[in-house]
């Protein structure tokens, strides 16, 4: 039986005349790496926040271990550990330093909140950079370091907000790849705009706008069933090529059917093309339509996003 960690219960948030969140309800499991994606001003920060105690709902409810976060304990309250979009560091304060003084913040002893901040560092490539202060740091070590301090109590939950904002591809590889090491023993919540991403590293993905859940479901999952489908490049043979033969023959299975030419292609739009594929090629063959070469783009995640939320751009 999955193990549900973080449960939702129509989460409602207001600011004024504006719903930010409305009517919000999932659950995330034990050891997974859970995304919310969504165009800016979907909601997402605010559910996020919602989520680790930062913000108090409307209505609804958070449940964390099935406990209320809202008026629960202190340790209900951090087996949360939090990252926000907007690096918060002490400029002047060593990295080291930065990470002891969080770590007795959330009650470690000296001792562990040492151990900890030197295990920290040295998984995200900061050892080197111990003793400096963090004003001297790249955008990326700050960005690695406020990861950091989420992480220095050694929470259950990580709730990451955008937390490859500004990386360099290198610094992107290896916040990922830690990510993803992290969900063996912990659950991992994030908002991201980085659909590649998404489609790498998580597990689950909820789909939010207007602050509404739209969809919930695996990448894969989604890419099978929502969007415009993947798209079936299929060369043909020399000879009459006849586009309404093919769309009469590919009724049912294709949403698009369309010819071209010059090219002698056919291209076929279908979701979950790949289980599709035989029975398209064998439909085309009773038609007399016989193929040279076959390639498959598939849906993506963007496709699914763009299909849910629009292509009119957000400020």
């Amino acid at each position: 039986m999955t193990n549900v960690v973080i449960k939702t219960e129509n989460l409602v948030k207001r600011y004024g005349a504006l719903t930010a969140v409305n009517g919000l309800s999932l659950e995330v499991y034990e050891g997974e790496i859970f995304g919310f994606l969504g165009p800016n001003g979907a909601g997402k920060t605010t559910s996020i926040n919602m989520l680790c105690g930062l913000l108090r709902p409307d209505a609804g409810r958070v449940l964390v271990r099935g406990v209320p976060m809202d008026g629960g304990t202190a340790e209900t309250r951090t087996r949360v550990g939090m990252c926000p979009q907007t690096i918060v560091l002490w400029e002047r304060l060593t990295c080291l330093e930065q990470l002891e003084f969080m770590g007795q913040m959330y009650g470690l002893s000296g001792d562990r909140a040492r151990r900890r901040s030197l295990k920290l560092l040295d998984d995200l490539d900061l050892a080197d950079s111990r003793n400096k202060q963090a004003r001297t740091l790249s955008g990326g070590m700050q960005r690695r370091l406020n990861l950091a301090m989420a992480l220095v109590h050694d929470p259950e939950i990580v709730v990451l907000d955008e937390p490859e904002a500004g990386l360099d591809p290198q610094s992107r590889v290896r916040v990922r790849e830690y990510l993803q090491s992290l969900a063996r023993h912990k659950t991992v919540i994030l908002t991201t705009h980085n659909m590649d991403e998404a489609d790498r590293v998580v597990d689950r993905v909820a789909i939010i706008d207007h602050g509404e859940l739209l969809e919930l479901d695996t990448p894969e999952a989604l890419k099978q069933r929502v969007g415009e489908g993947d798209v079936i490049e299929i060369r043909l043979a020399e000879g009459r090529h006849d586009e309404a033969g093919a769309r009469s023959a590919l009724a049912g299975l294709a949403a698009e059917v369309r010819l071209e030419p010059a090219a002698h292609t056919l291209r076929v739009r279908a979701l979950n093309a790949v289980g599709q594929l035989a029975d398209i090629l064998a439909a085309l063959a009773r038609a007399g339509i016989q193929p040279s070469d076959v390639n498959i783009r598939a849906n993506t995640l963007e496709d699914v996003f763009l299909k849910l939320t629009g292509r009119r751009l957000r400020e």
